[in-house]
């Protein structure tokens, strides 16, 4: 479990949304992201996060990179792809506050590997915030039961794997649906409010 890149102390103030990588931000692929060159944002996906900042979100990444501990590419390599998706937000003014990625398989066992929370827990710890209510959105069902065990709101996009964990089912109970990342930014802008509240 690391931090990739963390905004000053100074920054973090305001409303907080949790995003999965792959299939939530970029195109997804069933043999993983393993160069800058594959990493292809999904339309309209970094124009979310841009707006999300100057609503006042600070948007975090939280994303399962199993890729690093089967060798398919380096952290050296991780850090090159994650720099890529700063340089293309940032003509639009838009910005990630900090990634948190864990590299394990799920052989290993390990606390951060969602489905389960420790990923959240960290980012909870590092934000000093409690994740109640705080929008997480993912596009498989273990980002939804990783939001969900922290009291966090799962929402689900239909891009990347959102299809077809869909169709699965066995979603948490109040989970939100929406076609990708835009839509979710236009739906919280819409509610103006700093959590979305279940009642």
């Amino acid at each position: 479990m690391d931090i990739s890149r963390e905004l000053p102390s100074s920054t973090r103030s305001g409303k907080l949304i949790v995003l999965d990588r792959d299939g939530v931000i970029n195109h997804d692929s069933a043999s993983f992201i393993k160069s800058p060159d594959e990493w292809q944002p999904i339309d309209g996906s970094l124009e979310a996060i841009a707006k999300l900042n100057f609503a006042g979100y600070r948007v975090v990444v939280a994303t399962n990179q199993s890729g690093i501990d089967r060798g398919l590419f380096d952290m050296r390599t991780l850090s090159a792809i994650h720099e890529k998706m700063y340089q293309m937000l940032s003509p639009l003014g838009g910005r990630i506050d900090a990634i948190f990625f864990c590299p394990h398989t799920a052989q290993a066992q390990c606390e951060c590997r969602k489905p389960k929370p420790g990923l959240f827990h960290t980012i909870g710890q590092r934000f000093h915030a409690d994740l109640t209510g705080v929008p997480c959105v993912g596009d498989s069902l273990r980002d939804l039961q990783a939001a969900e065990a922290v009291g966090g709101l799962p929402i689900l996009v239909r891009t990347g794997k959102g299809e077809k964990t869909l169709a699965t089912g066995g979603l948490p109970e109040h989970t939100w649906i929406f076609a990708n990342l835009a839509e979710v930014a236009d739906a919280l802008l819409a509610m103006g409010r700093e959590h979305l509240v279940v009642e």
